[in-house]
């Protein structure tokens, strides 16, 4: 008879376990913790993305920046940005979507020994001639 592959562990029953047991690999803990899978062939594949969300979970952290689950995907901000290969620093849309810009707003630029600062220029306010 075929052993039978347990129920994955998740919350607080997950973190006990991992505590339990101690300095084991991360592989290992996954697998005692039951995320794993028997291939036809027998052979148990560990499913370390489903053993981490889980535990992401468990500790209560919120990675998508966005509790209620509703969005379009995508990058979240991350608050980090690195200057690319052509010296260029693309802040992304996570950021100006956060910040209502619209395509065309302006900003002035102003330097510092080790910041760069942005200040968002107003735009006069549009006539409408009257008739």
């Amino acid at each position: 008879m075929a052993k039978q592959k347990p129920e994955p562990l998740i919350g607080d029953e997950l973190i006990k376990k991992i505590k339990e047991l101690g300095n084991r690999s991360k592989e290992d803990k996954a697998r005692e913790c039951g995320y794993y899978t028997v291939t036809k062939n027998g052979i148990e594949r560990v499913n370390m993305m489903k053993f981490l969300n889980a535990l992401i979970s468990a500790e209560g952290i919120e990675l998508d920046g966005n509790a209620n689950g509703s969005g379009r995907g995508g990058r979240s901000a991350s608050y980090r940005i690195s200057v690319q290969s052509n010296h260029n620093l693309l802040i992304g849309s996570a950021y100006t979507r956060k910040m209502g810009l619209k395509a065309g707003d302006e900003f002035e630029i102003t330097l510092g020994r080790k910041h760069i600062h942005l200040k968002q220029i107003d735009k006069p306010e549009e006539t409408v001639p009257v008739s």
